[in-house]
C-alpha cells in the first residue's frame, strides 16, 4: 500500500527542493560579481538573504499545510509581501535605519 501524499506540500523533500532552490537564486548575485563591481556581496549577505528566501519558503509549507487549498494563494501572497518588506528594509531602511 502507497501512502504518499498526494499533495507534494504534504511531503517532508519540500523542504529539499525549497532548500535546492534557496542555493540556485544565490548563485545569481555570486556569478553576477565575477563580471561587475555593482553587486559586491560579502559572507553575511549571502547568509542573510539564504536564511529569508528558506525561511520564507519554509514558512509558506507549514503556513499551508495547516489550512484548505484555497487559503493558500492568499497565504503566498502574505508571505510574498512579508519578504519583500524585509528585503526592503534590509537593503535601504524604509522605516528604520537596518540597511543604512
Amino acid at each position: 500500500m502507497n501512502t504518499k501524499p498526494r499533495d507534494p506540500l504534504h511531503r517532508n523533500s519540500v523542504f529539499g527542493w525549497i532548500a535546492l532552490a534557496t542555493g540556485l537564486v544565490l548563485l545569481v548575485p555570486l556569478v553576477a560579481m565575477q563580471f561587475t563591481e555593482e553587486v559586491n556581496w560579502d559572507g553575511t549577505d549571502f547568509l542573510v538573504m539564504g536564511m529569508l528566501l528558506l525561511g520564507m519558503g519554509s514558512l509558506f509549507v507549514l503556513l499551508s499545510r495547516s489550512v484548505s487549498r484555497r487559503y493558500r494563494l492568499a497565504i503566498g501572497f502574505a508571505c510574498a509581501a512579508v519578504f519583500l518588506y524585509l528585503w526592503a528594509e534590509l537593503a535601504v531602511g524604509i522605516f528604520t535605519n537596518l540597511g543604512s
